[in-house]
């Protein structure tokens, strides 16, 4: 995702209510583009003209971050009134073939440089982790300083919004405080985690100033990635009061999830930003290979705090979809189609024990880096079958240019004929999630991880109680 500052002319009359975006989408995948408000409500769905062009006016606008989603793509726009932009941009490389024109252009390139930074130190985080916590909390503070200077060396020579201002500064900061959370789960791992207690005592000093309730950064990733893992923190201090001083952390424990919900509802009233952390956490425990009874459980304690009824209504899906895959059952006889455009049933093209795993056009970096796992995992178990399944429901040219240009064996490439009833069965809610099916079709596994570092050691735990390795 990149986030797009629609600019305002200082010159122009701010008494206006209004904003215009419009652009020219290149190869574009359908003839829609949806636009989002501030809280996430479709305003319209604007139409692409014969050109592949759209204009279109928003009126009573409130400033603040909407977004346009366009085949499958989500792009973050911040809009005043008085905004205007022209943006242009290739499907088949969306993020990076991003131009725009009009009012706003420096700024605007400010918030994707910025956010595009945050995304690149983001993926070094592992390394960084390695710091001692003083050298570490010092790394963090120099980045977090130098970066606010930077910002004020650009605000000497544009002269900006004070809103404006707040988004980079929101987004600087809450993106060094998101590292700091995630930072105890990296340094100390689960066997030590007991020890974030010794952590030194201003290391997180800047949770006296967190506002849990900022509804205008609902939709702001940094934000979100700073209020998931610091949930998951402050849960730990009541983990360890109901387990041995040092006991191995279990992410999964029911009274540690059932803790974070408790905390999600003390300590935010803001309804949109509650009902999104209280999803998505009851989604991560439930998806993971639970009991049905341990789902079930954490289910009904969610569905008493959300108020959400869309939300609720999707959890009670999930549960289901996911008793469907329990272990032993058969994979569901779902249609799938492959590169030659034939149609097959999913149980008709398992005759070993296989690896089903997922992609999708719109993520780049996860079908690169899904395949490339891939024929690492394909040269360790050689007694393996694997089957990519693309999980789009755009044109199938899209799919197969992915195939052609990265020069995937079109053999083992599928896609669903009906993607979305498919997601929802096999609960494809990340698509770093596989399952893993014996020679019969039956599952050995519903909701693997193959980037994760322990997969390879479940999958030969698998395979030696199948009796295929010695």
């Amino acid at each position: 995702m990149s986030i797009i500052a629609v600019g305002c002319n200082p010159n122009n009359n701010t008494d206006v209510d209004y904003a215009y975006i419009g652009g020219e989408i290149i190869n574009p995948k359908n003839k829609n583009i949806i636009l989002y408000n501030t809280k996430g409500k479709v305003v319209d769905s604007i139409t692409l003209d014969a050109n592949n062009r759209f204009i279109y006016k928003i009126t009573n606008l409130q400033s603040g971050l909407y977004s346009i989603t366009h085949g499958g793509e989500y792009q973050m726009i911040l809009l005043e009134p008085n905004d205007s932009i022209m943006l242009r941009l290739n499907t088949y490389d969306f993020d990076e073939s991003l131009v725009f024109t009009g009012h706003g252009a420096k700024k605007n390139n400010y918030l994707i440089k910025t956010y595009l930074s945050n995304e690149k130190e983001a993926k070094k985080l592992v390394k960084y982790s390695k710091m001692v916590p003083e050298t570490f909390h010092e790394f963090l503070e120099e980045r977090r300083l130098h970066e606010l200077d930077e910002f004020n060396n650009f605000l000497k020579d544009n002269d900006e919004s004070e809103f404006f201002k707040s988004i980079v500064e929101d987004n600087i900061n809450y993106n060094t405080y998101a590292d700091k959370e995630i930072y105890p789960f990296a340094y100390f791992g689960n066997n030590k985690l007991i020890h974030t207690k010794d952590l030194p005592e201003d290391f997180y000093s800047y949770r006296s100033e967190v506002d849990y309730n900022a509804n205008h950064l609902s939709n702001f990733f940094a934000y979100n990635r700073f209020l998931f893992s610091h949930i998951d923190n402050l849960a730990i201090e009541s983990y360890y009061k109901n387990n041995p001083f040092h006991s191995k952390f279990d992410r999964h424990a029911m009274t540690y999830n059932k803790t974070k919900l408790d905390l999600i509802d003390s300590i935010i009233s803001d309804e949109t930003i509650k009902n999104n952390l209280l999803k998505y956490k009851v989604r991560d425990y439930i998806s993971y290979n639970h009991t049905q009874e341990e789902a079930k459980e954490l289910l009904d304690y969610y569905l008493e705090k959300s108020t959400n009824s869309i939300d609720k209504q999707y959890m009670v899906d999930l549960v289901s979809s996911l008793k469907s895959l329990r272990l032993g059952n058969p994979i569901p006889k779902l249609a799938v189609v492959n590169y030659n455009d034939s149609e097959h049933l999913l149980t008709s093209i398992i005759t070993k024990p296989t690896i089903i795993f997922f992609w999708s056009s719109n993520s780049k970096m996860q079908y690169r880096n899904s395949h490339f796992k891939v024929n690492e995992l394909k040269s360790k178990f050689p007694q393996m079958d694997f089957l990519s399944i693309n999980v789009n429901d755009n044109d199938d040219k899209y799919w197969k240019n992915i195939i052609d240009q990265y020069d995937f064996p079109t053999i083992n490439e599928f896609k669903f004929k009906d993607t979305h009833t498919a997601r929802k069965i096999l609960a494809v809610n990340y698509l770093n999630k596989c399952i893993v099916v014996d020679e019969l079709g039956n599952i050995l596994h519903p909701n693997a991880n193959i980037f994760s570092s322990e997969f390879e050691e479940t999958l030969e735990n698998l395979l030696l109680k199948k009796h295929l390795i010695q």
